[in-house]
């Protein structure tokens, strides 16, 4: 029996926009088209003519420009790395976490440490009361990377720490653990960030300023390239700045960038390229944009070849870009929350059309707290899933010959080099992020999304489309924080009493020495100090002596937001609510003489300020007049200038579980020091369950995640006049 089929192929592009333009808007194919943020026109069809010119297409997998991946075999003989990202308040809850991860398939261990120590700062200082053990493992002392690698032979574990302000004491604390546990440094495999420049940007826990910070990389880079030959001495991220709100294009850019910048310094050390670069990595964060994600990958590799032989790099290894990922943080919802196990899914299978080297997949509750042990496990199945019954892995970048993707792939490419060129032209990435200009762009695409979100221009499904009438609760991880630093103290008192201090303060004068006369590495003095018992804290300080710590301004874009309104594109109530509650705004500022005026703070050591500096920018846009207050204030510090600023309304942005810490403090402090008042609300990564708690301490407004601006600026608008009008 046979089946006669007509030919294909015969049919011109013209006759298919013939067809589609009968079922397009308007009879208009055009209006298929989808214009990315990153300036990207993507087609509802793509043929063999989008590829003419380019020459993408004759690439093979393990050879320069390395597109269609940086092995000749990929997955198809080893499988990415399964890693968690993981650090639960002390060192033995999370080595037990760890331990558990890797007997249930686990291949990596990856670190999460406190803001705290990421700031360089020990478990009983002042100023950190309320972060201590809360978004990550505290780590004082090389004691407590004994305890968090016990058990865990380090000479076949590959351990990767998220860490750039305190990146001295902690890759030395590690060192010295696996010292002791009988591994030497030449055994040890992984990767330390070391990335600080995308800190000055986004992230925000640096310590040091730019030019010092830029010297430990370069002492970094030097010492792991003679010492630790299997270790990465340097993760540059662009995942921190798509958290931030940078597009794919954008994220891609600055970050090649930044690579490039570090290539410079450590070359202008003395260092050969060629005996670095195969160590360096990158890692990226894989957001929802399912196409343009796998063609930010496959373009990376492209540009990073182009880059390194133009800087000299002779060796191919040298041109290969070798990468990380990590399921987005950011796209996690609070609300219909196991939506976010599909929204998981969906990225981890981008980074793995990518080409990633190794991959985190994260938690459906990290919008809501930090991930129990049941969410985390489902995030590590969804990987083992992938690799051992999809059969994806067989095949090496599935996605090589297909006109949309080989397109878009450059693309992307081309977009991202218009922007690095950019950067070449101010003198590089350092002089881009001391200008603020890196920072700005990143907010300003951060308000834009935000704008597009509540608007309705994106939809997020189970938040500004198909919402659920009623939310059920999900159990969330709370720690004890009061408990958990009141265990690291005491450690660190054993710790002191125990040790030679006089050894110690003689480390620690040496490198405060080297600080200062531009001699010696610093990785090894740090070696040599935390090896005698000195502190994280006790390294920061005797660096901070001669470098300062780093204070950065608190700029905020305008008018980027009440753009996605003001464009005419939107019409019904959307457009209706913006309208009246501007009107509502200006006609408090006539009755009052005076605009409404809120202060939006961060308290504690919580760096990540992008809903802060996007709810600044929209309230600004509505007609409120806004203070920023600066990063890493005391609840004491908020109160003073908020009162002396005559603030209506302190705003409190909150993602690192300080809350229940600092937010009662800083009502307290208003009242103590005389500004009873002013108003408190808060916004961030809030459990439901702590709801109640924060509202028997005074708090008259919290906004959660997916909380559209305008609808908080509104109740902030009513609670402010409830306030005018109780205290008449």
């Amino acid at each position: 029996m046979s089946t006669s089929f007509p030919s294909f192929g015969t049919h011109s592009l013209s006759d298919w926009e013939k067809a589609a333009n009968k079922s397009a808007p308007h009879g208009d194919i055009a209006q298929l088209n989808w214009h990315t943020p990153d300036g990207i026109t993507v087609k509802p069809l793509y043929t063999a003519q989008d590829l003419h010119g380019l020459n993408l297409t004759n690439t093979l997998p393990g050879f320069a420009p390395f597109l269609r991946g940086p092995q000749a075999t990929m997955y198809a003989v080893r499988p990415w790395t399964i890693r968690q990202y993981a650090g639960f308040s002390t060192a033995e809850e999370s080595n037990a976490f760890y331990r558990k991860a890797l007997a249930a398939g686990g291949q990596g261990v990856s670190v999460a440490f406190d803001l705290a120590t990421h700031r360089g700062y020990d478990s009983d200082h002042p100023r950190v009361m309320g972060d201590v053990g809360k978004a990550g493992v505290a780590i004082d002392s090389v004691e407590d990377m004994k305890i968090l690698f016990d058990q865990i032979p380090l000479d076949q574990v590959s351990v990767s720490m998220t860490m750039n302000g305190a990146v001295l004491p902690v890759l030395a604390g590690y060192i010295i653990a696996a010292e002791e546990q009988g591994v030497s440094q030449a055994q040890l495999s992984g990767t330390i960030q070391n990335d600080i420049l995308k800190e000055f940007m986004v992230r925000n826990t640096y310590i040091y300023p730019p030019e010092p910070s830029m010297r430990i990389i370069g002492d970094i880079i030097a010492y792991t390239a003679e010492h630790m030959p299997k270790f990465n001495s340097i993760s540059i991220s662009g995942y921190h700045m798509q958290e931030a709100g940078a597009n794919q294009a954008l994220e891609l850019a600055l970050t090649l960038a930044d690579g490039q910048e570090y290539v410079k310094t450590a070359m202008a050390k003395g260092l050969d390229v060629d005996a670095f670069a195969g160590r360096l990595s990158f890692f990226w964060a894989i957001g929802m944009n399912f196409y343009l994600e796998i063609a930010k990958m496959r373009a990376a590799r492209l540009l990073w070849c182009r880059i390194m032989q133009g800087v000299g790099a002779q060796n191919p290894k040298s041109w290969m870009l070798r990468t990380h990922c990590q399921t987005s943080g950011w796209s996690l919802t609070a609300q219909d929350p196991y939506n976010n196990i599909v929204r998981t899914t969906i990225e981890a299978m981008a980074a793995v059309f990518g080409g990633t080297q190794s991959l985190h997949t994260n938690s459906f509750d990290e919008a809501i707290a930090l991930p129990t042990e049941f969410s985390a496990r489902i995030a590590r199945n969804t990987q083992l899933i992938i690799q051992e019954e999809t059969h994806i892995p067989h095949v090496i970048d599935p996605w090589a010959g297909s006109y949309m993707m080989e397109k878009l792939t450059q693309d992307m490419a081309d977009e991202a080099w218009k922007i690095i060129e950019e950067v070449q032209a101010m003198g590089g990435m350092t002089k881009a992020v001391g200008s603020g200009w890196a920072k700005l762009k990143i907010e300003a695409a951060a308000a834009d999304k935000q704008a597009r979100i509540d608007s309705g221009q994106d939809v997020i499904v189970g938040v500004n489309k198909y919402t659920l009438a009623t939310e059920d609760t999900v159990e969330a991880r709370d720690i004890d924080n009061v408990k958990v630093r009141e265990s690291q103290i005491e450690r660190l008192k054993r710790i002191k009493s125990q040790r030679n201090s006089q050894a110690v303060l003689a480390a620690l004068d040496a490198l405060t020495e080297a600080a200062q006369k531009n001699t010696g590495n610093l990785l090894a003095l740090t070696v040599e100090a935390m090896r005698l018992r000195a502190t994280v804290g006790e390294v920061s300080d005797a660096l901070e002596k001669v470098f300062g710590r780093h204070r950065a301004d608190t700029q905020k874009v305008s008018g980027v937001y009440a753009a996605a309104y003001d464009d005419g594109s939107h019409e019904g109530d959307t457009m209706a609510y913006w309208e009246q509650l501007k009107a509502d705004i200006a006609a408090f500022a006539d009755k009052q003489g005076r605009r409404p005026r809120v202060m939006i703070s961060k308290l504690g050591q919580d760096g990540h300020d992008r809903g802060a500096k996007v709810v600044a920018t929209a309230f600004a846009d509505l007609g409120f007049d806004v203070d920023i207050g600066p990063l890493f204030q005391t609840p004491e510090e908020c109160a003073r200038q908020a009162i002396e600023n005559d603030v209506h309304a302190v705003g409190v942005s909150t993602l690192a579980a300080g809350h229940k810490t600092l937010v009662p403090a800083i009502i307290a402090e208003l009242k103590k020091q005389g500004g009873e008042g002013i108003i408190v609300f808060v916004g961030g990564v809030i459990p439901k369950q702590d709801y109640e708690m924060l509202y028997a301490s005074g708090v008259k407004g919290i906004y959660g995640p997916g909380t559209p601006i305008p609808v908080s600026a509104k109740d902030v608008l009513t609670q402010i006049q409830l306030a005018l009008a109780q205290a008449q």
